[in-house]
């Protein structure tokens, strides 16, 4: 059964809160087989597609990031491939756009949680209810689960940004900090504090200028890759790249620099304007940060050391200047919001499972110990299973391996043990079979997030 068979376009009643009957489609469609669409009284979109056969579980997804001025419907699953194969096994797939766009988490959990609401009600309680999404949307969904336990049985966080805001922004900060110190030391150039998204806007162009030009040079090269040794951004992390032979650093850093052009077109600057609007001010900081200590302990440093020694520049003068430079502080408002509505405990009720691919440099793998770190510290390290796809890029999934890790959750839900190894979530994967994509599941171990920050580690709160 395809999500497009049967289409039922409905107007919200006065109220603004309750969806009209359904009516069906005309045609080959089968009454039974049911689409609802409507709008939430936030104003935010939602969609449900309920199969004929209906197996009782329903699944609320959060989508990712949707940038302010970008198009924003509403999603119920990550692809349509996904979606069908869902469909097709029985599960309902709900979900919503969000009242806003950008850092809208305070929209996004009220508009998925009334979402829910509206299905109950229309649909009667659900056998299993089960959180999940994706990039942002991961994040989303361990918020609800972490705060609204009540209303879920599991979760599944899919290259999830479980790291939370304050360690995401304050590391998002450390490679553009790096960039500006070596490359542009001299230069105006605010990297927080914007002032609106035209000043954002222009000091993304100044420093991508200089990045730009330092790409031509030994010297360049090797300053950019300390910079995205600092966020763990890999050296193969899109599909369209060449993949790097492990010793090749010359190709390593020319896919990282292409990365690192993304990270300042979109979230170290027009991204971090908008969630500094939201938050009242500039919610990460620096100070107090060893530059030189987080190098070393980055999965990336050796490609560093390589490159600076290619390169005939010393490592360490460098790394002097970088922590000589004059550091930014947060303002305080701004991290009592951001603490508030979009750092995480750690503490699960319900098993959460979360996947992320080796080669994301979005979201980089390490976000997953960022979580691991969490939930141990509050107790919950048995209710969280975390796996990997060996495979480049954000998201990068095929429907059979998200597939694979829905039923994954569902076997800890059966059995109360994980089964998480590799040749299982395989096996799982081909057994799917929505895709002729052979899975990629593996064994892997993220490093250590560079600046962690959760509500389990009292000492985080300390800047």
């Amino acid at each position: 059964m395809k999500a497009s068979t049967v289409l039922v376009t409905l107007a919200l009643l006065a109220s603004g809160a309750l969806p009209a009957q359904a009516a069906t489609a005309g045609g080959d469609t089968r009454a039974e087989d049911t689409r609802v669409e409507g709008r939430l009284p936030s104003g935010a979109a939602y969609l449900m597609d309920i199969p004929a056969a209906w197996n009782g579980t329903v699944l609320l997804y959060s989508h990712g990031y949707a940038p302010v001025g970008w198009p924003n419907p509403a999603q119920n699953a990550p692809d349509a491939t996904t979606r069908d194969a869902l469909l097709d096994k029985g599960y309902a797939l709900i979900g919503s756009s969000y009242a806003t766009n950008g850092w809208a988490v305070t929209d996004a959990v009220p508009d998925q949680l009334a979402t829910l609401d509206l299905f109950t009600r229309r649909f009667g309680t659900a056998r299993r209810t089960l959180a999940w999404g994706t990039s942002y949307g991961g994040f989303v969904t361990t918020m609800l689960a972490e705060r609204h336990a009540d209303r879920f049985d599991g979760s599944l966080s899919l290259c999830g940004m479980l790291q939370g805001g304050i360690a995401n922004w304050n590391n998002t900060l450390d490679p553009v900090f790096a960039l500006k110190a070596l490359l542009a030391p001299g230069q105006d150039i605010p990297l927080t504090g914007f002032t609106d998204p035209a000043q954002a806007q222009a000091a993304a162009r100044a420093l991508g200028a200089e990045v730009t030009a330092a790409q031509r040079s030994p010297a360049g090269r090797a300053r950019t890759a300390l910079a995205a040794a600092l966020q763990h951004i890999p050296g193969y992390n899109d599909a369209a790249q060449p993949e790097p032979a492990p010793a090749d650093r010359d190709t390593q850093q020319a896919n990282q620099y292409a990365a690192i052009a993304s990270l300042l077109q979109f979230p170290a600057f027009a991204w971090r304007q908008e969630a500094e609007q939201r938050a009242g001010g500039n919610p990460s900081w620096n100070t107090g940060v060893d530059y030189t200590a987080m190098l070393r302990r980055s999965p990336l440093y050796k490609e560093v050391t390589e490159l600076y020694k290619s390169a005939g520049l010393p490592l360490g003068a460098d790394l002097a200047a970088l922590n000589r430079a004059p550091r930014i502080s947060a303002d305080r408002a701004a991290v009592r919001w951001m603490r508030a509505t979009s750092v995480l405990t750690g503490r699960l009720t319900d098993p959460q499972l979360t996947l992320h691919t080796t080669g994301d440099a979005l979201i980089p793998e390490s976000a997953e110990s960022a979580y691991r770190r969490a939930a141990a510290a509050a107790g919950s390290g048995r209710m969280l299973a975390q796996a990997s796809v060996d495979a480049p890029g954000h998201c990068t999934f095929t429907p059979d391996e998200t597939i694979a890790a829905v039923h994954t959750l569902e076997d800890r839900l059966a059995t109360g043990r994980w089964s998480t190894d590799p040749r299982v979530l395989d096996a799982r994967a081909r057994a799917v079979g929505a895709t002729t994509t052979e899975p990629r599941f593996v064994r892997h171990h993220p490093a250590a997030h560079p600046r962690p920050y959760d509500l389990a580690h009292p000492g985080d709160t300390r800047h």
